[in-house]
């Protein structure tokens, strides 16, 4: 890779308590690319995630974006730097209506654009302008992940964060999910890091990939590579082509 990584992430060691979760980390995210993360449930997958997004903060190690360091930087202060992240869980607003969620998305340097970026998701997700009226809490498990990238997406992001982003989901739906993914970075170059347990759709999707175990990165490659390599096959391909 060529030029400064806009995400650069470098001996990170994040602690819960004195519960060391990750073990001195190093990971890279290069402008336009989509990089995922694979790794089975309780790898800390989720944690560097979070601690990205300063919550919680590394004890030790550095992430740096856009030449910036952010380790020490407060969350709100990290998402105005235009660090999106569509969370694991959805966690979308239950009680506001689809539109009222992509208000809460849109920063407001960004109200001007407002307009313009709704028509946008609701072109990626046809089913959010159906439901635009709805309450975030009465949408089916999709469409509320479909919500959950539309708000971050309103944030105009250099980066976006997806964390499982195909958790509990049917195929199909999933399928819809990653071409939205794929083609937001064809089209519009946007930068990707993904954190997902579907690791045949995540290796196809993405330029490079990182594997994780137990907190520390044991494996990295292009997506092609770490497909067909025999270990990362065996540990997580296998019976899960989706």
């Amino acid at each position: 890779m060529t030029g400064q990584p806009l995400l650069k992430v470098q001996g990170v060691e994040t602690y819960y308590g004195n519960i060391r979760a990750l073990a001195g980390i190093d990971v890279e995210v290069h402008r336009g690319e989509i990089v995922s993360l694979i790794g089975a449930n309780g790898a800390g997958k989720s944690t560097l995630m979070m601690t990205i997004c300063g919550s919680p903060q590394a004890r030790n190690g550095s992430v740096v974006f856009d030449g910036r360091d952010i380790t020490r930087m407060p969350t709100h202060e990290i998402a105005r730097l235009r660090i999106a992240q569509s969370p694991e869980g959805r966690r979308i607003f239950p009680r506001m209506t689809v539109m009222e969620n992509l208000q809460m998305g849109a920063g407001l340097d960004n109200l001007k654009y407002f307009n313009e970026d709704v028509e946008k998701v609701f072109t990626m997700f046809p089913r959010l302008k159906e439901r635009q009226t709805q309450r975030g809490g009465t949408l089916s498990g999709g469409e509320q992940q479909m919500l959950s990238i539309g708000r971050a997406l309103m944030a105009r992001p250099k980066l976006l964060l997806l964390d499982e982003p195909s958790l509990g989901l049917a195929p199909l739906i999933v399928k819809g999910i990653f071409e939205a993914i794929k083609k937001l970075n064809k089209e519009e170059g946007l930068t990707v890091f993904l954190v997902e347990q579907n690791a045949f759709a995540a290796l196809r999707l993405s330029d490079r990939a990182y594997v994780m175990v137990n907190g520390k990165v044991t494996m990295s490659g292009s997506g092609a590579e770490l497909l067909a390599n025999p270990e990362v096959r065996a540990a997580y391909l296998e019976g899960g082509r989706h």
